[in-house]
């Protein structure tokens, strides 16, 4: 029987992503179409992640991967950080909170355009189990305007270390490697085809053997 590893995300964007990096992976990967999106209440990275993917691995009884992740702009303390998908307040789309960023970093009066992405990925089981958290960063700054169309969220403001260019107008496969959130998702990878639970569990809903500890990388 084929194992399934669904993805718990209804961010059309980072499905993508998330597919494409983890498309050699021994799961079928399912997408979360008809499973209503959970409430991101934690005030981390972590505890986002392992909610969400907590929620998801309940709700439809298969192991599931959910990520949290944000940018976090030093002349703003660190915001917008955890709360970068909901800047803008509800209902506000991704140009809405790049523009509020841009004109609160305008209203700072600090000239440091340095910001960095932070992601945390967590896999769970159904019987709400955390099978592995693994977390990746990317340096960089934020440019003048917006640049380039690939990419979401954040990506045509994000200009990362050792690159002239934004995430949108990076080549995929570029950013996937650099990012946060392929960087995260590369250790991910490694626990799903090198670990016990990649290997040797059959079907997840019949998951057995005793879990590891979560790891923080």
């Amino acid at each position: 029987m084929t194992r399934t590893l669904l993805i718990g995300t209804g961010n059309q964007g980072k499905l993508r992503e998330i597919q494409k990096i983890l498309g050699d992976v021994p799961f079928s990967l399912r997408d979360a179409t008809g499973v209503a999106a959970p409430e991101e209440s934690g005030d981390t990275y972590t505890a986002n992640a392992i909610s969400k993917a907590q929620y998801y691995a309940d709700a439809t009884g298969l192991w599931a991967l959910a990520d949290d992740s944000g940018l976090e702009v030093e002349a703003l303390g660190g915001a917008p950080g955890v709360y970068s998908a909901r800047y803008a307040g509800d209902g506000a789309s991704d140009a809405d909170r790049r523009a509020l960023l841009i004109s609160e970093l305008g209203r700072s009066g600090n000239k440091s355009r340095r910001a960095r992405f932070v992601c945390v990925v967590a896999i769970a089981a159904p019987n709400h189990e955390v099978l592995n958290v693994s977390e990746g960063f990317c340096e960089g700054e934020i440019a003048l305007s917006e640049r380039g169309a690939g990419g979401f969220g954040y990506d045509p403001l994000f200009i990362p270390d050792e690159y002239d260019l934004t995430f949108a107008e990076l080549p995929e496969a570029v950013k996937n490697r650099i990012s946060h959130r392929g960087r995260a998702l590369a250790k991910a990878k490694q626990f799903l085809i090198s670990s016990e639970f990649g290997s040797s569990v059959t079907d997840p809903r019949n998951h057995t053997k005793k879990t590891q500890r979560p790891v923080e990388d």
